[in-house]
């Protein structure tokens, strides 16, 4: 279907007014001297069907500066976070029933012998719950947009490291979202230390293992070609 359209547009394009004109201008372009031909560019130097110079590129070959590269990437990453706001409803809400299965497991834990050790499957539980879902959540975000990022660098649109920058800081706030939600629900659940700066130094460090977990799926998806 898609062949067939691209046909439709090539035919209707052959036969109307400015393809005629074109391949006017390029039989006379063709046919006269050097003279004629420096004329003529001259002449069209302000036509549209004419490429014109690439004004405003610089050494390194892109047009736009290192901060417009960030900016523009920042921009359409966190436009394709919003695009689906489901898919964050399902993380959030996802991460809601697991803290609370998890609390109600380990709910009230007193310090003996049988709480400590309670204690240490619950702080477990916190660590592989971060790690496993934050590696899967970002495991195919790369390999899937592998041939898009490969069209747009050959175009010499942006760089790599715009690129990943972007892309990583765009959904930075769901990865700090989900570790508050999951640490807010157990953490009173399970009966841990009181105190707002042992919650908060609990919440700092699950935020950091769910950070290191995500740039490890990031890693495996940059390194696989596929999503399969």
């Amino acid at each position: 279907e898609c062949r067939e359209t691209i046909k439709k547009i090539c035919d209707s394009f052959a036969v109307s007014p400015i393809a005629r004109d074109i391949i006017e201008t390029a039989s006379l372009v063709n046919g006269a001297g050097v003279g004629i031909e420096l004329a003529r560019a001259k002449h069209h130097a302000n036509d549209p069907y004419f490429l014109q110079p690439m004004d405003g590129v610089d050494s390194t070959g892109y047009r736009a500066s290192w901060w417009t590269q960030f900016y523009c990437i920042l921009w359409r990453s966190w436009l394709s976070v919003l695009k689906d706001p489901m898919l964050v409803k399902v993380r959030l809400l996802q991460t809601a029933m697991v803290a609370s299965l998890i609390g109600s497991i380990y709910f009230g834990q007193v310090l003996d012998q049988d709480g400590v050790m309670n204690i240490n499957g619950s702080l477990f539980l916190f660590l592989t719950n971060m790690t496993f879902q934050n590696v899967f959540a970002v495991i195919n975000v790369f390999s899937a947009e592998l041939p898009v990022f490969l069209r747009e660098k050959r175009s010499r649109l942006y760089r790599v490291d715009t690129y990943f920058l972007g892309k990583t800081i765009a959904e930075l706030p769901l990865f700090i979202a989900v570790p508050f939600v999951f640490t807010s629900i157990t953490y009173p659940m399970i009966g841990l230390k009181a105190g707002v700066s042992h919650y908060l130094t609990t919440l700092f460090i699950v935020t950091l293992v769910a950070n290191v977990s995500t740039s490890f799926g990031y890693l495996i998806s940059c390194a696989s070609s596929s999503i399969s």
